[in-house]
């Protein structure tokens, strides 16, 4: 499988984090792939939408949006398939979309559902790479016209939790109490701030697991404030479903965060 990652034109990214392309051509290929959870909505064209499906066995829209991981899920493809996708700031369906976020978490919808657009069709009928990507920031620049921006306590909150800063410090930071917090973070974010901490945190102790720069499963649990390595270890299956070890022996991860299974 070839991945390919592209950064979008500078006023789309405050929205978007970047497009993935996706492409394998063996017609053989049959693959099992997880979706970690790491904090931020994404959108998804399939060239083909029949190779991938869920584990109810059922295949995926076109063009869909997802939401906020709260746990791996995992998707089953079969066959050759090029797709492209889109990473989001963690608040853009907010920004872009103007739906409140909680909406898709841990589930998605396809796109005709939220916006009356022809982007399938435009997509289909260009060639190459290139100018489906000018397809796809025609259509987010267009989304975000008019659009307001995030929630100033918001976004400190979100930088304040990707440096691994405190829930009851970024409380007392903004002044505001921890229920306020958490409906701006489901209308913006879809998930608790809690939650979100959580997964910052998991998601800087996977990247030091990537790395492989560490001597011990306890330093990494250390490193990022976990009770002890079984906390670290209990963590990782529930964002995951599997160890620590395991997932470096068995993850192929060429596009982070969704990893290809070897077993």
């Amino acid at each position: 499988m070839d991945i390919k990652i592209i950064q979008p034109v500078p006023p789309l990214r405050k929205h978007i984090r970047f497009f993935f392309i996706m492409e394998n051509t063996s017609t053989a290929f049959i693959g099992k792939f997880k979706i970690i959870p790491e904090g931020v909505p994404g959108m998804i064209f399939q060239e083909n939408p029949t190779v991938f499906y869920d584990k109810d066995k059922q295949t995926l829209p076109q063009s869909f949006l997802f939401g906020q991981a709260t746990q791996y899920s995992q998707l089953t493809a079969t066959g050759s398939f090029r797709n492209i996708g889109v990473s989001f700031q963690p608040a853009a369906l907010r920004s872009v979309f103007r739906i409140e976020a909680i909406e898709l978490t841990q589930r998605h919808t396809d796109i005709n559902d939220l916006v009356k657009t022809t982007i399938n069709d435009q997509l289909l009928n260009t060639q190459t790479l290139e100018q489906k990507i000018a397809v796809l920031e025609h259509f987010f620049l267009q989304q975000t016209t008019d659009c307001k921006g995030e929630n100033d306590k918001v976004k400190f909150a979100l930088n304040q939790f990707q440096k691994g800063q405190e829930l009851k410090q970024v409380q007392a930071d903004l002044r505001i109490s921890e229920r306020s917090l958490e409906r701006l973070f489901k209308s913006y974010i879809g998930i608790s701030p809690k939650l979100y901490s959580r997964i910052c945190r998991f998601q800087s102790a996977l990247k030091t697991l990537r790395t492989a720069n560490f001597n011990a499963l306890t330093e990494i649990a250390y490193l990022e404030n976990y009770f002890d390595q079984s906390h670290f270890i209990r963590d990782f299956k529930y964002f995951t479903g599997t160890t620590p070890k395991s997932f470096l022996l068995n993850a192929n991860e060429q596009l982070p965060n969704f990893p290809e299974l070897k077993f």
